[in-house]
C-alpha cells in the first residue's frame, strides 16, 4: 500500500533493481498520516517482503526500498515524530526531506560504519541549524563486550555538534555517550552550554574527558540555568575536575541529576562534593560510584547528609567507605529514598 504513495524521485531509487511496483491506483485515504514512528520494524518488514517476493539483490535492494519509504514518510506524514535511522540518512533524498520536515521531534541514529558516520553527522548538523521541532537526538555509540565500537564521531564531530547547539533553540535532550569526543570536544560542549538556553539533558559518558574539561563544564554550570541532567560518568575528571564541579554546585540552581561514576575523584574530590551538598538545595540525584572516595570522603558525605535536604538518590558503590558515620547520618536524614553502598560497608 505504501509503495503506491512513492513519487517519481522515490520510485527512481528502485529502478536499478527492476522490481515490479504495485499497479493499482493511489489510495484515496492518506494512510501515511497515521505513521508516527519509524524504527527497526520497518527494516525487518522490508527484509521479509523482499524475501517473500524472492528477489535476489542482497541488502542493496532492502536499503533502497527502506530509503524510498522513509523519504516518502518524511514528505507526506503530518504526524511523524520519531525516527530511527542507519546509514540511510546519508541518502540525498532522505536528507532533503528530513531538512524540510517540520514534525520530527526525536532522532535515534543507529550504529553505522565509518564510511557513513561523518556524512551522517554533517546531515544532522545542517538539520540542527534549521530545524525548530527536533527535541531529542540519540547518537550514543553502542558497547560491545564493555568497549565502544570504532564508529564514534570523534573530536571533530563533537566540536561540530557543539557549534550547532550554539544556534539551535529546540533540542532538549542529547546523548553522545562513548563517542570519543576527547578534551577538545568536551570543552566545545562546555562553551555551548554557556550559550544554549534549551538543552535540559546531556549525556557525555565515556568520552575521554579530562580534568580541564571538568573545569570548563563547571564554569558552564555557573552560567547555564536550563540544564537539569548531566551524565559524565566513565571519564578522567580526577580530583581537580571533581573540586571544580563541586564549586559549581554551590552556585548552580538548575541541575537536579549529576552522574560522576568512575571518574577517579578520590577523597579530595569526594570531600569537595560533600561540602557542596551542604549548600546545594536543588540536586536530587548524585552518582559517585567507583571513585575511590575512601574513608575521608565517606565521612565528609556522611556529615553532608545531616545538612542536605534535597538529595533523594545517592550511589556510593565500590568506594571503600566507612559505614558507621553513614549509618548515624541516615538515622537523621529524612529525604534520601535510594542509597547504594559498597558491599563491604
Amino acid at each position: 500500500m505504501f509503495l503506491l504513495t512513492l513519487n517519481s524521485k522515490e520510485q527512481a531509487l528502485l529502478i536499478p533493481f527492476k522490481i515490479t511496483l504495485p499497479s493499482q491506483r493511489k489510495p484515496l485515504f492518506e494512510y501515511t498520516s497515521y505513521i508516527k514512528s519509524v524504527n527497526n520494524y520497518l527494516y525487518l518488514g522490508v527484509f521479509k517482503w523482499v524475501n517473500y517476493r524472492k528477489y535476489e539483490t542482497g541488502y542493496e535492494l532492502k536499503n533502497a526500498i527502506s530509503c524510498s519509504l522513509i523519504s516518502m514518510f518524511l514528505r507526506t506524514s503530518k504526524n511523524l515524530e520519531h525516527l530511527s535511522l542507519n546509514e540511510i540518512i546519508c541518502s540525498q533524498l532522505v536528507f532533503e526531506n528530513l531538512y524540510e520536515n517540520t514534525t520530527i521531534t526525536s532522532i535515534n541514529l543507529n550504529p553505522i560504519n565509518n564510511i557513513f558516520r561523518s556524512k551522517a553527522i554533517d546531515v544532522l548538523i545542517k538539520v540542527l541549524y534549521k530545524n525548530s521541532t527536533l527535541t531529542s537526538l540519540d547518537l550514543r555509540n553502542q558497547l560491545t563486550r564493555g568497549w565502544p565500537t570504532p564508529y564514534s564521531i570523534g573530536t571533530e564531530g563533537g566540536k561540530a555538534l557543539a557549534g550547532a547547539l550554539c544556534k539551535n533553540t529546540s533540542l532538549t535532550s542529547l546523548n553522545l555517550s562513548y563517542n570519543s569526543i576527547g578534551p577538545e570536544g568536551g570543552k566545545a560542549f562546555a562553551d555551548a552550554l554557556c550559550i544554549n538556553i534549551t538543552l535540559k539533558n546531556l549525556n557525555l559518558c565515556g568520552n575521554k574527558l579530562d580534568s580541564e574539561v571538568g573545569k570548563a563544564l563547571a564554569d558552564a554550570l555557573c552560567k547555564n540555568v536550563t540544564l537539569t541532567s548531566l551524565n559524565i560518568c566513565d571519564n578522567y575528571l580526577g580530583s581537580e575536575g571533581g573540586r571544580a564541579l563541586a564549586d559549581a554546585l554551590c552556585k548552580n540552581t538548575a541541575l537536579i541529576s549529576l552522574n560522576l561514576q568512575n571518574n577517579n575523584l578520590g577523597s579530595e574530590g569526594g570531600k569537595a562534593l560533600a561540602d557542596a551538598l551542604c549548600m546545594n538545595a536543588t540536586l536530587t540525584s548524585l552518582n559517585l560510584a567507583y571513585n575511590n572516595l575512601g574513608l575521608e570522603g565517606g565521612k565528609a558525605l556522611a556529615d553532608a547528609l545531616y545538612k542536605n535536604t534535597a538529595l533523594t538518590s545517592l550511589n556510593l558503590q565500590e568506594n571503600d567507605l566507612g559505614g558507621i558515620a553513614l549509618a548515624y547520618a541516615l538515622c537523621n536524614n529524612t529525604m534520601l529514598t535510594s542509597l547504594n553502598l559498597p558491599s563491604t560497608v
